[in-house]
């Protein structure tokens, strides 16, 4: 690898016995069937100049009626992650899955991936069994969080509804529950309220960068909100690059975010290699890059959120 080697905080870990329902899954959504271990991980990051690979599990850990088998799940995950960082903390960080919509049982498994198993941030979906991120329910973790000063990987999910025909939901369906949960935390005043939690949004935050001037007109229907105080309440949140490193969607990302807050990601393996690398590319031959602002996307962001990087 040719340093400085990529920090890539979108990167997945499917655990062996967790292997046929992330398939089963895929095939729901209409997507392939993605296929992880460690050694194939390392040999990706090896190709693509990823010295770290931040993991996080990104699917519902049980069904929706069987709260402690979410919980178990996340305990179950967390733990599986957390081995491999403690064998390779040069190769892999962790982001711990936490088992929302139930609030308790998110809270203490936070307590204990932070506390115990020293994972680097925590990871949630956009939306938990259909409810949103701004959702007041929600209040006591983000409050949680926010005294941690944790790093939140808001991962996206199928929003509720039918898929639409030929269409899989990881392609069309997720970036629009990411804005979606997005506007959502935003309009009720999340990242403002709690400024001390990170929160990352994938895919260039979906179609959020594009779209904000459009979501701001939102304030209008808050009494106290303004379309300006809307989008800098947005503009707190960070993106990372993950199938967005394109000519059209860069420039939009890289014109709306905050130059500190944009982060490299791969969705290795659940976007197959091949058809990533050409967003490495992009991000490499892009023609606009100011002084710094490559290598502060490929690694230098993340070591400020995640400092423990930076030493490797």
């Amino acid at each position: 690898m040719t340093p400085p080697a990529r920090i890539d905080v979108h990167q997945h870990v499917i655990p062996p016995d967790r292997s046929r329902a992330i398939a089963d899954r895929a095939a729901a959504l209409g997507w392939p069937a993605p296929a992880w271990d460690e050694q194939s991980a390392i040999a990706m990051m090896d190709r693509r100049s990823i010295a770290t690979g931040v993991l996080s599990y990104a699917a519902p850990l049980a069904a929706p009626d069987d709260p402690a088998g979410a919980r178990d799940g996340a305990r179950s995950v967390n733990e599986f992650t957390a081995e491999l960082v403690k064998d390779r903390p040069d190769r892999f960080g962790h982001f711990a899955a936490l088992p929302l919509p139930d609030v308790d049982g998110a809270l203490a498994e936070a307590a204990y991936a932070l506390d115990v198993l020293r994972a680097d941030g925590v990871m949630v979906l956009s939306n938990a069994q259909g409810r949103y991120l701004g959702d007041p329910a929600f209040e006591p973790l983000w409050a949680e969080l926010d005294a941690r000063a944790a790093v939140v990987l808001v991962h996206p999910t199928a929003p509720p509804g039918t898929m639409v025909p030929g269409l899989p939901s990881p392609l069309v369906d997720f970036p629009y529950d990411t804005a979606r949960t997005a506007l959502h935390m935003a309009v009720n005043g999340v990242p403002g309220r709690y400024p001390r939690m990170k929160l990352i949004l994938p895919h260039a935050g979906g179609f959020l960068p594009f779209a904000a001037q459009r979501f701001a007109v939102a304030a209008h229907l808050h009494p106290g909100s303004t379309p300006e105080s809307l989008q800098s309440e947005l503009r707190r949140f960070y993106f990372d690059t993950a199938l967005s490193a394109g000519p059209a969607a860069l420039p939009s990302l890289l014109a709306f975010a905050a130059p500190e807050h944009v982060l490299y990601g791969s969705d290795f393996p659940m976007l197959p290699e091949d058809w990533s690398t050409g967003f490495d590319t992009g991000l490499d031959e892009y023609q606009h890059w100011q002084d710094g602002q490559l290598h502060a996307i490929n690694r230098g962001n993340a070591e400020l959120l995640i400092p423990r990087l930076a030493q490797i």
